[in-house]
């Protein structure tokens, strides 16, 4: 077996994914040189894929801060005109500069192979304590250890039981982005410390509330997530963990936080050594790594953040939730700071809104999409519970200033549709009660109710909102925005009618006659009957949407 093997800048390991819908694996040069060539990545999961994207960003922050548009070498200076200026050649180009992708990734290529007897991509040579972990733990589309099973893997066999390289380069990135906290401390580590050790949580990735932006192809993407400047700062100095002259290998570390991007993409939060039979990864060695406080981490550009409730206290990064579509989290993800709610926003958000648009660098008629993803996990983040994602696509006007009235409105609709589903939710309930059901907070099945009909709801109205978000163009004068806003609630209120009418036919007989109950709090019994229920929910969606 070769001590020095698989170098992730010649082998295919990246997944991508055509215009014809062809997907294959190519190498970390490819990825980059042939970038206008891609749709996007395509790798098992969407939080994959970011871990993957974040390793290329790095790659590319440290290229276009050293070379320019024609591949010569002409480092950046702290000047946000000539960063700014960088940025736009390299995007009206429509590709990367090949010669100097190339040239850089030569200088560092012995810094890329997946097994090396010093220094091996992303892991710490001779690892000799941690927990020790088979290849389906790696694997993120099951993250099965040894102790707990999965019933239903997709995965079996020696499918399961073994990785390829290129498998275990993506879930090495994943693995040290999302990892959960089931590793627990080593012994030799604590007597090092002198008693104990900090928990660093779980991946960096996996404590934010993912969010980056998305163009037409893969170049595109890329491009639009390449942040010139950062919180204020150029990003003309790029130090990722490649360019270190050695490997951190010490045991859950607090560091400062990194004060570049090509570093902070690059961050070990956990110090790794995969373990190979052939050519194929069967097992791994684990510890924690580096990690710093999240508490106003604001040089973290992808993410959302949690609003503070008051004004001395800290901004922590606001994870998604997996219940929500993500215009429900309009306000949170597209307010500007100064907004009423206090929100932060993301710094990606900030460097389109202010650099890219407000600048005059991307088109008004650019449709921009904005992508979530993340990793939800249970028991104190022990565990993985579900992975997902979401997008959301719109006009880029909607946020310029000439688009503040038209988010403002958009949130008020948003809030006219939790209130929706609110009645929704109430009206459901009624009819359970009406049915002969019981209306006791200590009955199961009447708590849930209230949550079904909400969920059916905002599943319906899903599309058609997006549908409507996209259409809203600030900049347009064929409709009125009133008349552009009516459109909407109307389309809102037939959805909201069209389902209630449902939940009344699928009721028994006896819904109609009604049930009498009494009401402890009123002390009288109170009629429960789907008419009456109608009639009630009927009037509280009128009160929504005229007011009365």
């Amino acid at each position: 077996m070769n001590e020095v093997e698989f170098n992730l800048i010649d082998e295919p390991w990246i997944r991508v994914i055509d215009n014809n819908c062809n997907i294959s694996e190519v190498s970390l040069r490819e990825v980059i040189v042939n970038a206008h060539e891609y749709k996007s990545l395509s790798g098992e999961l969407p939080t994959q894929d970011i871990a993957v994207m974040r390793l290329i960003l790095a790659v590319l922050h440290t290229v276009i801060s050293r070379y320019d548009e024609t591949g010569a070498k002409n480092s950046l200076e702290d000047d946000e005109d000539d960063a700014l200026e960088r940025w736009k050649a390299w995007w009206d180009n429509g590709r990367f500069p090949e010669s100097a992708v190339s040239d850089y990734l030569e200088k560092w290529h012995e810094r890329f192979w997946l097994f090396h007897p010093e220094r091996p991509f992303y892991q710490v040579a001779g690892l000799q304590f941690g927990t020790d972990y088979d290849s389906p733990k790696l694997n993120g589309e099951i993250s099965e250890s040894s102790n707990k099973i999965r019933l239903f893997s997709c995965y079996s066999g020696d499918f399961k039981k073994t990785m390829s390289y290129s498998q275990a380069v993506r879930w090495l990135l994943y693995l040290n982005a999302y990892d959960d906290t089931s590793s627990k401390p080593t012994k030799e580590g604590k007597e090092k410390a002198g008693g104990s050790l900090p928990s660093p949580g779980v991946g960096w990735l996996g404590k934010l509330g993912l969010i980056f932006l998305i163009g037409r192809n893969l170049f595109e993407t890329l491009m639009l997530n390449i942040i010139m400047i950062n919180k204020d700062e150029v990003q003309c100095s790029q130090k990722p963990l490649w360019e270190r002259n050695s490997v951190a290998d010490s045991e859950r570390v607090e560091i400062a936080m990194p004060d570049n991007l090509s570093e902070l993409y690059t961050l070990q939060s956990r110090r790794v050594l995969l373990n190979r039979n052939g050519n194929e990864v069967v097992s791994y060695k684990l510890l924690g790594g580096d990690f710093f406080e999240k508490e106003n981490a604001f040089y973290e550009p992808m993410t959302v953040w949690r609003t503070p409730k008051t004004e001395n206290e800290a901004a922590t990064p606001k994870r998604h939730d997996s219940s929500k579509q993500m215009w429900r989290e309009f306000s949170v993800i597209y307010n500007e700071e100064d907004s009423k709610d206090k929100n932060k926003r993301s710094g990606i958000i900030n460097w389109y809104v202010e650099y890219l648009y407000g600048r005059g660098y991307i088109s008004s008629e650019f449709m921009l999409t904005t992508k979530i993803t993340a990793v939800e996990y249970g028991d104190k983040d022990f565990f993985v519970k579900n992975v997902f994602s979401d997008s959301l696509t719109m006009h880029s006007a909607l946020l310029s200033e000439l688009g503040r009235n038209w988010r403002s409105s958009i949130e008020t609709e948003i809030k006219k549709c939790e209130r929706l589903a609110y009645e929704t939710g109430r009206f459901a309930q009624e009819l359970f009660i009406a049915s002969g059901g019981s209306n006791s907070s200590k009955d199961k099945h009447y708590n849930e109710i209230p949550n079904e009909a909400k969920e059916q709801l905002y599943y319906r109205l899903d599309i058609p909102f997006r549908e409507w978000l996209r259409k809203i163009d600030p900049e347009s004068d064929v409709q009125t925005k009133q008349d552009i806003i009516t459109e909407w609630q109307n389309s809102a209120k037939h959805i909201a009618f069209t389902y209630a009418d449902e939940l009344v036919r699928n009721q028994p007989d006896t819904a109609f006659i009604g049930h009498l109950i009494k009401d402890e709090k009123k002390n009288k019994a109170i009629l429960y009957s789907a008419p009456k229920a109608m009639n009630s929910y009927r009037y509280s969606v009128k009160k929504i949407y005229e007011g009365e």
